[in-house]
């Protein structure tokens, strides 16, 4: 190409793209891709079908005859699913169907914060959350995450503080259930401490509430937006990690003054029809008993990466297990640079999240990394591990435990 679009771009782009997609690699072990074997294909295709022949004629319309807010049917198998898995009784009028949970990251920001604003978050994080601050120039603070979630008599000082110096937090963001990396659950006592926080402040809670499908042990605590009577608390989920990511449906429950300023904001002419039909007919029937599948297959995965840990790395690898998901949060000695490793190991094949990704502070988090167990096969974690166990040793000296695995 001659033609230069250099000095035509806006001056606050983020990075290019570094390459065109050029495939997984060997041993993938990165984002939040999940069991191919589990995507409940055919009950899919029944339910679109089935759904199809009967509001078929609704493609015609923007919204499906829903309005802007996403499909109605769908909305009501939502609140049914909300009712009766997570003690929340939900409004289908007050919900929002978004392309992903990101796309309900990105309204809610794009309705709270404008640069310099404050918002307060976990010291470890979900990475495309923290990107996006940084993005928009929005000043966090971040609080420890404890083996039971976020530090509270942390969070009550810095809340304390802001207040102090004039200012306030635009909302609290938390991943309270399976916590994205840390993979742990808040305690129902957090949680309402949380909620007492918010109030005596007059801070909103952001719940993001991703994984809280797939605990380990099939019980979920009650969400923080169920035990709020005040709406102060703003609620987002997907599909991305029970059902399939690539189906790009999430959702936002608030109270009609929040919503009613998201709407305008959501100006891709609604999310994708023949996904949310699907979804509807399936959540009705068929939900539920896919998760409880899910949730044993994802479990054995995790079991492995945990076993093929503790033999390749035994104690120099911090891990607590985790209580549900996708992934292990991982802290090595403070000589392991994992910015450094994960290249080192991407140009080998195996490719991880490196800790500085996922960390408020990326230099506190320049010796943690995280492993995504949910899409590799059983073959591909006791192989990855194994070679990744391996490249540690070379580069950073890490005790070898294990035997090598052919390259």
């Amino acid at each position: 190409m001659s033609f230069d679009y250099t000095p035509l771009f806006r001056n606050n782009l983020p990075a290019p793209a570094a390459a065109r997609w050029g495939g997984f690699p060997k041993y993938s072990f990165i984002g939040g891709n999940n069991d191919a074997a589990s995507v409940p294909v055919q009950p899919l295709l029944d339910a679109l079908a089935k759904v199809m022949q009967r509001d078929g004629q609704q493609l015609a319309t923007y919204g499906m005859n829903s309005g802007p807010q996403g499909y109605r049917p769908l909305r009501e198998a939502i609140a049914k699913l909300l009712e009766t898995n997570a003690h929340m009784p939900t409004d289908p009028d007050d919900m929002l169907i978004t392309t992903g949970s990101n796309q309900g990251i990105d309204l809610v920001n794009d309705a709270f914060l404008s640069a310099g604003d404050t918002v307060i978050v976990e010291e470890v994080c979900y990475a495309s959350s923290l990107s996006r601050l940084r993005y928009l120039g929005v000043n966090y603070v971040l609080i420890d995450v404890d083996e039971d979630g976020m530090n509270m008599a942390q969070l009550d000082q810095v809340l304390a503080d802001l207040q102090s110096k004039g200012s306030q937090a635009k909302y609290i963001y938390t991943i309270p259930t399976v916590q994205n990396p840390s993979g742990t659950i808040m305690s129902v006592e957090k949680r309402q401490k949380m909620l007492d926080l918010a109030r005596k402040y007059g801070v909103p809670i952001f719940e993001d509430d991703c994984y809280s499908d797939l605990t380990w042990d099939g019980t979920r605590p009650p969400t923080i937006r169920s035990m709020d009577d005040a709406g102060q608390v703003i609620y987002c989920a997907t599909f991305s990690k029970s059902i399939a990511p690539a189906l790009r449906i999430g959702y936002v429950v608030a109270d009609w003054p929040v919503l009613s300023q998201l709407i305008p904001l959501k100006t891709d002419g609604g999310c994708g029809a023949l996904e949310q039909m699907a979804l509807a007919e399936f959540c009705n029937t068929q939900f539920n008993d896919h998760v409880a599948e899910l949730r044993g297959t994802l479990k054995a995965k995790c079991d492995l990466m945990l076993s093929v840990l503790d033999e390749q790395f035994g104690t120099t690898a911090e891990i607590i297990p985790p209580k549900g998901g996708i992934f292990i949060w991982i802290t090595m000695p403070e000589e392991v640079d994992t910015d450094k490793l994960a290249k080192v190991a991407a140009a080998q094949g195996v490719v991880i999240n490196p800790g500085s990704e996922w960390s408020a502070d990326p230099v506190s988090g320049r010796h943690r990394f995280r492993l995504c167990f949910g899409n590799p096969t059983h073959a591909q974690i006791r192989e990855g591990v194994t070679l990744l166990a391996e490249i540690c040793h070379e580069e950073f000296g890490v005790p070898l435990r294990g035997a090598n695995v052919e390259r």
